[in-house]
């Protein structure tokens, strides 16, 4: 037991004991006492965003960037639902995140008081779990299983609701930091065993690897695991760098909207191990025939759901991917035939040479001519990487640009590179400023489209209020082109004849003055509309010692 304390004092020792760093939010009311104890924690920095979408977005950034759970306080219902697009992408991209809600207080619950609902309601489909807080002694039990849910893997975001009055009333608990659990399982020897049989005599086979890859430190055996079977590796809710971009046998993501555009690969296996993902992670996945007839499929993930979640497999084995690809590796060198190692080896080095080729002409069409040719945004990325330090941090929501950026910019270094992952907009700019937090002596580039910009804007208020020198490149075609793109696809399978795309697709008039934007919001800019213009610009913004975005106004054919 500790000293008697009001509730709301005894939160923030906890925060302290678990080495809490940053509270990103937006205040209310409801929270006030609470927030003004922050005024005796000097070592805790509260990161003041104008909007809830934007602060759980800029915690999200530096949750990636950290692997430790982000700590974000939401104000009542309102700021609850504000923040409710962003705690989905949280959810999907299995984010470690707490998320504490004020309310007016117990006391009134049968008062149907303004801006009271039910805030555990709310959150439970974007929450691994939600509670509500009502006895002051055992306040910081819940936070410390809130923190425990959100870092046991699969990852993802908690509430915590804490009525004002229950934090005005006094607790005796102590702050003791959170028993966080070591969830790092190793396979059985016989499930090995039977893995490496199911595998070993494959003549095509492919790895599709996800995320969970990332979490488990698990990219160099991986790679070992892949050399070893000579098998390509394709990405499936892949938005860390699971596996270099420049290792031969990464062949890049399935299709993340379609499944047919999935099927031409994973059908044409003889063999699939599956690690670090579930299947399939798409919009509009397939609903059988994913796999070719008699293809043998290995399941592995530390999340027993994700595993035959909607699929069938031969066999399922909960475990820590780093440990079990491993183990796995080391299976198949002994299961192997020599012949089955001499086709893995000439698997490899074809895979290499095509990818290679492929990369080399993708680059020739993005440059050739390109002085006399409308500004691109393979042009820009082509300037941008010559002035980069090799331990440049990415945040990549642009999208439909997304591929031409990362031609120049290689995903490499693991925890250097993320994407966009729930399909929710508005990610790049507030995921690069938590970035930046998070790494302060690193350059940090935020990709966004202009579309996703207008969804957290206001978060470039934070990075000029406190000074975070994060760069901002706004990918600027004056539409929704991830739309124009997939309504071309829906004509294709409804045998709709191709015509005008649909108006509301277009948002180029008015136009968006994206650098009078940034200037509201204390940012310097640029605007670019020439590839002339693009080795100044990138100048300027790695020159300035704060925040800068670049608008960049591509073509709608870039």
């Amino acid at each position: 037991m500790a000293a008697s304390r009001p509730a709301r004092v005894a939160i923030i020792e906890q925060f302290q004991a678990d080495g809490i760093t940053h509270i990103f939010g937006n205040p209310g009311t409801v929270e006030q006492g609470f927030l003004d104890e922050l005024r005796r924690f000097p070592d805790i920095q509260y990161v003041l965003a104008l909007h809830e979408a934007a602060a759980v977005g800029i915690a999200d950034g530096w949750a990636r960037s950290t692997r430790r759970p982000a700590l974000v306080q939401l104000h009542y219902g309102v700021g609850l639902g504000n923040g409710i697009g962003m705690l989905y992408e949280a959810l999907r991209g299995q984010t470690p995140m707490v998320v504490i809600a004020g309310e007016a207080g117990v006391a009134y619950d049968g008062m149907d008081a303004q801006g009271s609902a039910d805030l555990v309601g709310m959150a439970k489909l974007v929450t691994k779990w939600s509670t509500r807080v009502v006895n002051p002694r055992t306040s910081l039990r819940m936070l410390r299983r809130a923190f425990k849910i959100a870092a046991t893997p699969p990852y993802g975001p908690v509430l915590v609701v804490l009525p004002a009055d229950v934090m005005d009333a006094e607790t005796d608990e102590a702050a003791v930091p959170t028993s966080f659990l070591d969830a790092a399982s190793s396979p059985s020897q016989d499930s090995i065993a039977q893995a490496a049989r199911l595998l070993s005599a494959a003549r095509h086979p492919i790895v599709i690897a996800g995320d969970g890859i990332h979490f488990s430190g698990a990219q160099d055996a991986l790679a070992r695991l892949a050399e070893t079977w000579g098998a390509e590796v394709w990405g499936a809710d892949w938005s860390e760098v699971n596996m270099a971009a420049d290792h031969p046998l990464y062949r890049g993501e399935l299709g993340r909207m379609f499944g047919t555009s999935s099927h031409r690969i994973t059908a044409a296996a003889d063999a699939v191990l599956v690690c670090g993902t579930y299947l399939m992670p798409e919009v509009f996945p397939a609903m059988d025939g994913v796999f070719a007839p008699g293809a043998k499929v290995v399941h592995i993930d530390l999340d027993g759901d994700a595993i035959a979640k909607n699929y069938p497999v031969d066999l399922g084995l909960v475990a820590d991917p780093r440990h079990a690809l491993g183990l796995l590796a080391d299976a198949l060198e002994v299961e192997m035939t020599p012949r089955d190692r001499a086709a893995a080896a000439e698997r490899m080095r074809d895979g290499a040479a095509h990818k290679a080729e492929a990369l080399a002409e993708a680059r020739a069409r993005d440059l050739d001519n390109a002085e006399s040719l409308p500004l691109s945004t393979a042009v820009f990325a082509h300037e941008l990487a010559k002035h980069l330090p090799e331990d440049v941090m990415i945040f990549d929501e642009a999208l439909s640009s997304s591929p031409a950026i990362s031609r120049y910019l290689r995903a490499n270094r693991p925890g250097h590179w993320h994407k966009s992952r729930g399909r929710t907009l508005g990610v790049g700019v507030p995921g690069a400023v938590g970035m930046k937090i998070a790494n302060p002596g690193r350059t940090v580039i935020g990709f966004a489209g202009d579309g996703g910009t207008m969804y957290t804007l206001q978060a470039l208020w934070t990075a000029a209020r406190y000074n975070i020198a994060a760069k901002f490149v706004i990918c600027n075609n004056g539409r929704y082109r991830t739309l124009d793109d997939n309504v071309a696809h829906y004509w294709g399978t409804q045998g709709i004849a191709e015509h005008p795309l649909p108006e509301m697709f277009d948002i180029s008039y008015p136009a968006i003055g994206f650098s009078q934007l940034a200037a509201s919001l204390g940012v310097r800019s640029v605007r670019i509309e020439k590839p002339q213009q693009v080795r100044d610009a990138v100048a300027q913004a790695l020159d300035y010692p704060g925040p800068f975005l670049i608008d960049l106004a591509i073509s709608r054919d870039s």
